[in-house]
């Protein structure tokens, strides 16, 4: 049986760039309510900026500087408010899919002397347990015809690819480095082919 998609809810959203349009989706794949936050008009249109964002309550909602989440999703929502259009699709599979719960605990072990793969590794999980069938649907309801993907992540285009999705181009997505996240960073670069070659240190 196909996946089922239902875009239940649109509605305007004022943000500090600008505004866009929420669209809240239920789907049949998972139990997760997943959204996307949509500028200016993207259907049929080619070359749509899109961030697929996964959600990360500590750095989207506290702020963490343990990643470059939070900064991530700032950055993203300003390329496409100056593009003047585009599509950032929030997924709901915190800490690269492990959940809440676990990346906490992955933040302890982190702070004992592991990285953030052997983390997750040690608690049972891989390394990045996202999937992007969701998005994909998304991006097919909204009917874009191909899209540029702000993301560092090869894995994250070639996954899309495979789900069909037109991938025409890549926008890299990178934040200042400091203390508290360039193990982070560097872990991201080495183990899991992130493009972050020279991550910069606000120190420089």
């Amino acid at each position: 049986m196909k996946p089922q998609l239902n875009d239940l809810v649109q509605t305007p959203i004022p943000t500090k760039h600008g505004e866009f349009i929420l669209h809240f989706y239920s789907n049949t794949i998972d139990d997760k309510e997943h959204i996307a936050l949509v500028k200016g008009n993207i259907t049929d249109k080619e070359n749509v900026l899109v961030r697929i964002h996964s959600e990360c309550f500590t750095g989207d909602v506290l702020g963490s500087r343990r990643c470059d989440c939070g900064e991530q999703l700032d950055m993203a929502m300003q390329l496409i408010d100056e593009a003047g259009y585009g599509i950032l699709i929030y997924l709901r599979q915190e800490g690269r899919g492990i959940g809440l719960l676990k990346k906490l605990q992955a933040y302890n072990l982190q702070d004992k002397g592991m990285d953030t793969v052997d983390a997750n590794i040690h608690l049972g999980h891989l390394a990045d347990e996202r999937e992007y069938s969701i998005a994909a649907l998304i991006l097919e309801n909204l009917g874009v015809r191909s899209i540029k993907l702000i993301t560092n992540n090869p894995k994250k285009i070639e996954g899309l690819k495979k789900l069909g999705t037109n991938v025409a181009g890549r926008i890299p997505i990178e934040v200042v480095a400091h203390q508290d996240n360039l193990s982070y960073l560097k872990t991201k670069a080495k183990k899991m082919a992130h493009l972050l070659f020279q991550p910069k240190n606000e120190q420089d």
